[in-house]
């Protein structure tokens, strides 16, 4: 069976059943729809340039949402990530695994599949995966695996669970994507530098813009980044965590630019979208992109943060 392969459903994902009613899901009453006609960027991105974190919702009549999910979002497929690519000048995508999917890859690997080698993906699998389903997995164009310590997104489990996915993933040389909130990196400390292998966090460990890169909570971050090596980041998501607001999101642009000048061979970028569980505004995705020279600044650190990092990282055959 095709890696992300539905079992009942056929290549095209047409049920071979008919007389089965697919699923049908409505977003949650609050949900914010990603910008439907985003601006083009101002900014002209390099050729080759990769947003290295976005996602794929459903649709939800192809590939269900997990039954223990957090929360409903609007459908976000493939079809219009790739407009969304093209409008904003990308080449390729990083697809990280959605937490309403649960640890059913099909929605993100059946993307993979049609965007032919022009992607990779971040998983979210369970200890209990089988060999031949990882490598699956890994065929399909899966690079890594995502633990998120976000209580309100997921229920996080002991320490024992995620020393179980490593161990099975080792063979594979993936990397692993950690999520936690700023207040919680003391607290996992010894969990996250215990872990083998390359360690990307998102969205910069989501700082507290109120205080300053100086702050004790970013300087412990800063300290993770400069004690140990194998840390990446990524400089995404001041729409998350700025208090100023869009469209300049300009009390996260200290953070981002500190971690791009300080760790530029370790730094990722991406769009985010579709922008899952923000309440008070929807980003235009071309104004974040906008934002990308105000945090690096100059031409060479914009190709380490948009081509050189995310392809050693992700398409390591095609360095030369």
């Amino acid at each position: 069976m095709r890696a992300g392969l539905i079992p009942g459903w056929t290549h095209n994902y047409e049920r071979e059943d008919c007389d089965l009613i697919p699923p049908s899901f409505s977003p949650d009453h609050d949900w914010l729809d990603f910008h439907p006609s985003p601006s083009r960027p101002l900014y002209r991105v390099p050729e080759g340039a990769v947003d290295a974190h976005c996602h794929v919702f459903g649709p939800g009549s192809r590939f269900p949402f997990a039954p223990e999910r957090k929360y409903t979002p609007c459908d976000a497929g493939t079809d219009a990530l790739v407009r969304l690519r093209d409008r904003l000048g990308f080449y390729r995508n990083v697809i990280v695994q959605a937490t309403c999917h649960g640890a059913d890859n099909s929605a993100m690997v059946d993307a993979l599949h049609t965007l032919d080698g022009r992607a990779r993906g971040v998983a979210t699998i369970r200890p209990d995966i089988t060999d031949d389903e990882l490598t699956r997995l890994h065929r399909a164009g899966v690079r890594g695996v995502r633990f998120n310590f976000i209580k309100r997104l997921v229920d996080p489990k002991p320490d024992s669970y995620y020393h179980q996915i490593i161990a099975r993933i080792s063979r594979l040389g993936w990397h692993i994507v950690v999520y936690f909130e700023a207040a919680d990196l003391a607290e996992r400390w010894d969990f996250f530098t215990s872990l083998p292998t390359i360690v990307v966090v998102d969205h910069m460990g989501r700082p507290d813009v109120t205080q300053t890169p100086d702050g004790e909570e970013f300087k412990l971050f800063r300290q993770l980044m400069r004690d140990h090596p194998q840390f990446w980041c990524k400089v995404t998501c001041p729409e998350r965590m700025s208090v100023s607001g869009p469209p300049d999101y300009a009390d996260v642009t200290p953070f981002a630019r500190c971690l791009v000048e300080e760790f530029p061979n370790r730094v990722l970028w991406g769009t985010d979208w579709p922008h899952p569980n923000l309440k008070s505004h929807m980003p235009d995705d071309g104004k974040l992109v906008d934002l990308i020279p105000r945090i690096t600044q100059s031409e060479e650190l914009r190709r380490l943060l948009l081509i050189e990092n995310p392809t050693r990282l992700y398409w390591p055959e095609l360095c030369v």
